[in-house]
């Protein structure tokens, strides 16, 4: 029998571990998750808090390649807010992110019935990096002149009363590379702006300290902060689907 086992062709092996990892995206299977990590419950605690009609602004740092991760994180995160009557604006620090960003707030707003440049805008990117989160600070529309349809910010009733990081209850940066610590720096130590990461699961180890510090109100880690994040908003997506299927 072991010889046998061995003699198996490999092929057969990979086609039947491609249809059990397959199988819950076929069947809408969902396995229960167990518990919601600390930083998760922050960070939906954090939302669930604040005033109706506050301010919630998401930095779409991340790329295709990340997409498996922080795009369910970007839908669940846009989608409780929404709910929540919050407004949403979107930015990016990298290119990728302009159309990113409109495809979470997109979805979202399917089910929640929310309309582009009401409650919620997509600003687009814009190159600078660090001046960027530096100028939003001082001045907003310093740095964003339009939206990415080129509709000037005033007249965005989403953009309304909204002159810099005073006016924003929370940022959110969904990232796939360093600028979580340019986040934590200088909109949180500089502005004293709440700030929550949403990262790839390979980054998290380096995020923790400024949980630790109290410069960030939580993080979603990786896929499974984003599939915990699903079953907190009862509305299990991509995410959820793929932890059953590492599972």
């Amino acid at each position: 029998m072991w010889q046998r086992l061995t003699h198996i062709d490999r092929r057969w092996i990979f086609l039947t571990i491609a249809l059990i990892v397959a199988t819950p995206f076929i069947f809408d299977w969902v396995l229960p998750l167990g518990s919601v990590s600390p930083p998760v419950r922050k960070l939906y605690d954090f939302i669930e808090n604040l005033p109706p009609h506050s301010v919630v602004m998401i930095a779409f740092d991340y790329g295709p390649g990340s997409m498996p991760e922080l795009q369910p994180m970007a839908e669940a995160l846009a989608r409780h807010a929404l709910r929540r009557k919050l407004r949403l604006i979107g930015m990016a620090l990298w290119p990728q992110g302009t159309l990113l960003c409109q495809q979470a707030f997109t979805a979202a707003s399917a089910e929640t019935g929310a309309r582009e440049g009401l409650q919620w805008v997509n600003l687009g990117y814009k190159p600078g990096g660090v001046s960027v989160i530096l100028g939003m600070g001082t001045d907003i529309g310093q740095v964003y002149h339009t939206d990415h349809r080129k509709i000037r910010l005033a007249d965005l009733p989403a953009m309304s009363g909204v002159r810099s990081y005073e006016d924003i209850g929370l940022v959110i940066d969904l990232a796939a590379g360093v600028s979580p610590g340019d986040w934590v720096r200088f909109a949180q130590a500089r502005f004293k702006q709440a700030v929550a990461v949403g990262c790839t699961a390979v980054m998290a180890a380096d995020i923790y300290p400024y949980l630790q510090s109290k410069q960030l109100v939580g993080i979603l880690n990786g896929l499974k902060g984003a599939a915990e994040y699903e079953g907190l908003i009862g509305h299990p997506g991509l995410a959820s689907r793929g932890m059953t299927s590492q599972s």
